[in-house]
């Protein structure tokens, strides 16, 4: 049963320019569908820029898109407003990516904790306090009670990061959104945090949508990869046939600049020419063409949409329509 359904979802930011004030429009989303299973795990990887962060807050109802649909558990949500929108987002939380900048400085931890369930009139005190200290446990910050009065500057950045965790925990949502929860972290606690999330998952049964920039990090966490460029998702499919089969060069070049531990089987870097074009113009034909190293002259006007390659792969490449 699928928790999530996106099709064709569309955001585009108006831009006022020129002398005029003619209006262009930023396409940070331009035609994503997707689907995530009840307790499934689907990371979305791209470059800065390509529309994660967007994708995020667009499912959050913290932005409206412009066209397309938001399907969770079978309803339409994408245009609801007022109580349906709390109720929503009692279902839907998120890790966002900054410990420092997410938690209020001038709040306890268990205030920090506490405060969803106020929102949401959950519980009366007893109650609440009670599911304080066992959120915090659930993300490692254990005894509870040696952390529920201290503040955000008198923790370490691993452990700021729990309390995050703790606070989009505490109202058992169904669904939770990652964005980039590893990437403001020291190197040598991405692995205690990864763990956690892996656990907590595991655990607790609960839909995970896992943004970030490193197929590494994807791959030691998601069932399924989605990999995103300017807007789209140009491949999408289990974790292990994106990592050993990749048919988009996109993904390729992501894959080859991505750290292994043996050095030998390190592979040849595939480093890609020029930025993203940009987002407010976006090129004729195939939107990855002008980085592409493999692109033939069919790219330059014919814009692919994802075909199946496999049962469970699919590729917005037309190489590999031509192939196949």
């Amino acid at each position: 049963m699928n928790i999530l359904e996106l099709t064709n979802l569309r955001k585009l930011f108006p831009l006022r320019t020129g002398l005029f004030s003619s209006t262009a429009y930023v396409h940070a989303l331009d035609g994503v569908s997707l689907t995530l299973a009840k307790g499934e795990v689907l990371a979305v990887v791209g470059e800065s820029g390509c529309g994660k962060s967007t994708l995020a807050l667009t499912l959050m109802n913290l932005e409206k898109p412009t066209e397309g649909n938001i399907f969770f558990k079978g309803e339409n949500v994408t245009h609801i407003k007022g109580r349906k929108v709390k109720t929503l987002r009692r279902q839907i939380q998120m890790i966002f990516q900054d410990p420092y900048e997410s938690l209020d400085p001038s709040m306890t931890i268990a205030q920090l904790v506490a405060e969803p369930l106020h929102i949401h009139h959950i519980g009366n005190n007893l109650e609440r306090l009670r599911k304080v200290k066992e959120t915090l446990e659930d993300v490692g910050l254990s005894p509870a009670e040696s952390y529920m009065h201290r503040y955000p500057h008198e923790l370490s950045g691993g452990q700021r990061q729990r309390v995050v965790i703790a606070s989009a925990l505490v109202l058992e949502p169904e669904l939770l959104i990652a964005d980039e929860p590893v990437s403001m972290l020291d190197v040598s606690i991405r692995a205690d945090i990864l763990n956690l999330l892996s656990n907590l998952q595991k655990q607790k049964g609960i839909s995970f949508i896992f943004i970030t920039h490193d197929l590494s990090t994807a791959a030691s966490f998601a069932d399924r990869i989605a990999v995103m460029y300017l807007g789209r998702i140009v491949e999408i499919g289990n974790t292990q046939e994106v990592l050993q089969n990749p048919q988009h060069p996109y993904t390729k070049a992501l894959l080859s600049v991505a750290p292994v531990p043996n050095p030998r089987l390190r592979k040849q870097r595939q480093l890609l020419e020029g930025d993203p074009p940009n987002p407010i113009n976006i090129p004729k034909g195939c939107r990855f063409a002008p980085r592409c190293p493999a692109k033939i002259n069919q790219c330059q006007s014919i814009d692919p949409q994802l075909e199946f390659v496999t049962t469970h792969h699919q590729v917005a490449c037309i190489l590999k329509t031509i192939k196949n």
